[in-house]
Formats: structure tokens, C-alpha cells, sequence
């Protein structure tokens, strides 16, 4: 712990610093200067450029085994000067080629300010001693699409645990296009679903922190040493539980978050603290890179909604009927139900995604619930949505044993939700994909959605809108009105053939 004295002189000094910041002019444009150039690493693109590439070339000295048929998906890097941590976060340089990605989520701590949820700057461009790094469109669809974010420009002047982390990527990337996340205390559930609406395969989701802080060497090497064994296990809610264990705990448990949801699996490229670079043992700071890694075919084929084959999709249509015939108490016989279980020992059935499951009789919706986004495996998501459908549509009354026979079951498997850009009801008329294009209307607390199948009923887009804004609870011409979240999907379905 750091002398009261001490504290007040730094409380004072932080506060004197925000007020100059917030006192002096804005700068030319609308461009991030940076504000640490200088001080956490050198302002000359030259001898920044030199830094960089002598830390890059030790951190080569590490021998890693990269996992085989893997994509790096994410990274946690340290965000401390650079004499400290830089030796720490070269080791990005391992794993990173150029060009191998095309925009980067950053997720950073707020050290300075005190807000909840998070800041992305309204600018236009980040700049640092190597030059700009425009923001991606996603930034601003962000801003827009949720109340958790918002322009702070007071951390813009202050905060840099997004800055530090920048030239790094930029030599080791290249061009790339920036989502800046600065983050408070937050929602992690729903926050890591928001960010995920945003990522692709060309996009590489970057964790900002630090480890803990001020603690005798030994100390915090074992201290560090429980964290990092957290992270590598995923444990998010340990991160956020303990005190003094990293700076930037929201951001890492965010990504743990998503790192569960898709089965990123981590490897630690490295771990030092102060003590080991250019500070004394007594009071050090620790530093850790960490990337994950995951299935990159999964990933795209899930954005595009085309990625099981038939006789995957047979399997899964069979463990909506087996589940459904369990829950009427109909035995289900071991000729049939063994098959199941042996196919669902395969991973592929662990991936993620979200999952509908619609019963019909006689060409008839006898029930259809479903998941959006992609919260748990999709043979527990076809498993819970049989059942759902089943006896829990509240448009209907529960399934009885005498009705199975008849049923048809259908299995959708989903990509994930787009925002959907327009500017009036015109041009979403002109930019929705009939008979492709599954459709969530959301307005404040209403909400609905329209698998594609349906554009099968109402092929025509005003009257597939119009219903689902009915469906919402809203006026049946809503759609023609600005003021309305459009959100857009793709499904792979599977039906069953009597």
C-alpha cells in the first residue's frame, strides 16, 4: 500500500493533470493524440520503431509450440512503459503476422475517470509516433446500437491502456482499422455479447492489463502466478472476485467470456514483472501475454450459417424427438438412441451457435422456440429448444404424447446477428435479403423475430415487416419509421422426411 501521503500528492497530481487536459484545445481535427509518447515509450517514429523491433527480437528467444490448426482469436497485453512491460508484450510479435487480421476490438481498463460500461471515442483516427489507425464503421455502430457506450473525452486526454498497447500492433500488423474500448464496471454477460456481434475471422479481440501491483517480488510472482492459472482456466468470475490481481480485470474476464462461448484455448507466451526489466524487487508490477486460439473454419462458416453437414443435421433432428419423446415418458429405444449418443461424442457438436427448433402438424406451427446468439453448445441449445417448443410456446398448449406421431420437426441453426444499417423504411426495403435474411426488430423493450422460413408465408418484404412488427407489439408500419434496431441472420435448417 502506498503512504497516505503519498496518495494525496498522487490524488492531486491526477486530478491537476485532468483539469489541464480537460482545459487545453482538442488538437487539429478530430484525431487521438497520443499522450504518453515520451514518457511510456519514445515520441521519434524512429527510435520507437528500433525499440520495438529490439524487443521483438528478444522475445524471438522464446520457444513456443503454437497449437496445429488454430487461429489466434484474442490476446492480453500488458500496458506499462515500455522499459517494464514491453519485453512482456513483444512476445505479441509470436504469434501475430502481418496483414493477418483487419480490425482490432481493443478492450482497455479506466484508470482515470470513473464511469461504468464503457467510452469509444467519437474520433476518427487514432494517431501514434507510427502513424494513424483509423476507427472501423463498428465503433460508431456500437455507439449507436447500445447505451453501454459512449464518447468520454476526458479519458481520451487521459487514459493509456489503449494507447501503450497501439504501436506494438501497428508493427506487427500493418494497416488495420481500430475499435477503441475504454471499460468500467459493466454487465459482463451482455457486454460480451455486444462485442461479439462484432467479430469476425479478420478481427483480433486485444485484452489491455497489467497484473498486480506494488507487491515484494516473491509476492507477486506467486500472486501472478494464481491469476494467470484463472485465465487459462477461464475463470472470469476469479478474476473479478479478488482485489489486486490485474488492472484490467473487466476487460480480461470479457474475454474469458467469449474465449468459453467458442472454445478459445489459451497459451501463455510470457510472464515478467518490474523486477525483472528495469525496476527494483520491493514494489514490483507484473506483466503477462497470453493468446488464444481457435477453430477458424468454425468461426466462418458459423457468420455464414453454412457448416453441417446432412448427416449432422439428421443427428441433431433426432435428439429433438428423442428429448421431446423423453418428456412425454415414451421410452425411446437403444437402437436408436445409442446412434445418437455416439454421433454427439463428436466436437463439432460442442461448438456454439444459436439454435431454433419448430414443430409443425399438417404444415402447421405446433410450436417454435429458439435462441438468437450462440450461449451454449448446439446439442445442449437443440436439446432445451425441443423441450421449449414442445411444452413451453405460450401460444399454445403443451405438446400431448397422442400428437407426436404427427409432428414434423425442424432444426435452424443460426449465424450471427448483424446491425443492419439503413435510413428510412425505403432502404430497408432494398437492403433485406427475401428469402435469405432472418429479421430481429428491436424498440426499446419490445422485440421479435422472423426466421427466413417465414418469408415463405410473407414473401413480400412490407408484409414480413409488417407482421413482424406486430408480432413485437408495435403498429404494423413501425418499419417505415427511423427510431427502429434492425438486426439480420442466416440459418442452415434441417427437416425431417416421413
Amino acid at each position: 500500500m502506498k503512504p497516505l501521503s503519498t496518495l494525496f500528492v498522487s490524488v492531486c497530481l491526477i486530478l491537476c493533470l485532468i483539469f489541464f487536459a480537460a482545459s487545453r484545445p482538442a488538437g487539429a481535427g478530430d484525431i487521438r493524440k497520443p499522450v504518453r509518447a515520451g514518457t511510456f515509450y519514445p515520441a521519434d517514429p524512429a527510435e520507437l520503431k528500433q525499440l520495438i523491433d529490439q524487443l521483438s527480437d528478444q522475445a524471438q528467444k522464446t520457444r513456443l509450440k503454437i497449437p496445429a490448426g488454430k487461429a489466434l482469436r484474442a490476446l492480453i497485453m500488458p500496458h506499462a512503459g515500455y522499459i517494464y512491460s514491453g519485453w512482456t508484450a513483444a512476445h505479441a510479435s509470436l504469434v501475430i503476422s502481418p496483414h493477418q487480421f483487419s480490425k482490432v476490438v481493443l478492450l482497455a481498463p479506466d484508470h482515470f475517470i470513473g464511469f461504468s460500461d464503457a467510452a469509444i471515442s467519437d474520433v476518427s483516427a487514432y494517431q501514434t509516433p507510427l502513424g494513424l489507425i483509423k476507427l472501423h464503421q463498428d465503433a460508431r455502430k456500437l455507439r449507436k446500437q447500445s447505451d453501454f457506450f459512449k464518447p468520454v473525452p476526458a479519458s481520451d486526454r487521459k487514459e493509456h491502456s489503449l494507447e501503450v498497447i497501439l504501436p506494438f500492433l501497428q508493427a506487427y500488423l500493418g494497416d488495420f482499422e481500430l475499435v477503441p474500448i475504454v471499460i468500467g464496471p459493466t454487465d459482463i454477460d451482455k457486454f460480451a455479447s455486444l462485442i461479439e456481434s462484432i467479430c469476425d475471422p479478420t478481427t483480433l479481440l486485444v485484452a489491455s492489463s497489467d497484473l498486480s501491483h506494488f507487491l515484494p517480488y516473491s509476492e507477486a510472482v506467486a500472486k501472478d502466478q494464481q491469476t494467470i492459472n484463472w485465465i487459462t482456466a477461464l475463470e472470469s468470475t476469479e478474476i473479478l472476485k479478488h482485489q489486486n490481481v490485474a488492472c484490467g480485470a473487466v476487460p480480461i474476464a470479457l474475454l474469458l467470456n467469449l474465449a468459453k462461448r467458442h472454445q478459445w484455448h489459451p497459451l501463455v507466451l510470457h510472464y515478467s514483472n518490474s523486477g525483472d526489466t528495469a525496476g527494483d524487487r520491493t514494489r514490483v508490477v507484473g506483466y503477462a501475454a497470453i493468446a488464444f486460439f481457435g477453430d477458424p473454419i468454425m468461426q466462418k462458416d458459423s457468420d455464414s450459417g453454412q457448416y453441417l453437414q446432412e448427416d449432422q443435421g439428421l443427428v441433431l433432428l433426432k435428439l429433438a424427438r428423442q428429448t421431446i419423446m423423453e418428456h412425454l415418458g415414451k421410452p425411446v429405444p437403444e437402437s436408436e438412441s445409442a446412434p445418437v449418443e455416439s454421433a454427439l461424442s463428436d466436437p463439432f457438436f460442442q461448438n456454439y451457435a444459436g439454435t431454433f427448433v419448430t414443430l409443425k402438424i399438417d404444415g402447421r406451427l405446433r410450436g417454435c422456440i429458439g435462441s438468437l446468439t450462440a450461449n451454449e453448445p448446439l446439442c445442449e441449445g437443440v436439446r432445451r429448444n425441443a423441450v421449449n417448443a414442445a411444452f413451453h410456446d405460450p401460444r399454445f398448449s403443451p405438446l400431448k404424447a397422442r400428437e407426436l406421431d404427427r409432428v414434423d420437426i425442424e432444426v435452424s441453426i443460426l449465424s450471427k446477428p448483424r446491425p443492419l444499417e439503413y435510413e428510412d423504411g425505403a432502404d430497408l426495403l432494398k437492403k433485406l435479403n427475401v428469402n435469405v435474411d432472418g429479421v430481429i426488430l428491436r424498440k426499446g423493450a419490445a422485440s421479435a423475430t422472423f426466421l427466413p422460413q417465414v418469408w415463405e408465408q410473407l414473401p413480400k418484404p412490407e408484409d414480413f415487416l409488417s407482421h413482424l412488427c406486430m408480432k413485437a407489439g408495435l403498429s404494423s408500419d413501425a418499419w417505415r419509421r427511423t427510431g427502429l434496431e434492425v438486426l439480420t441472420y442466416q440459418v442452415q435448417y434441417f427437416e425431417e422426411h416421413k
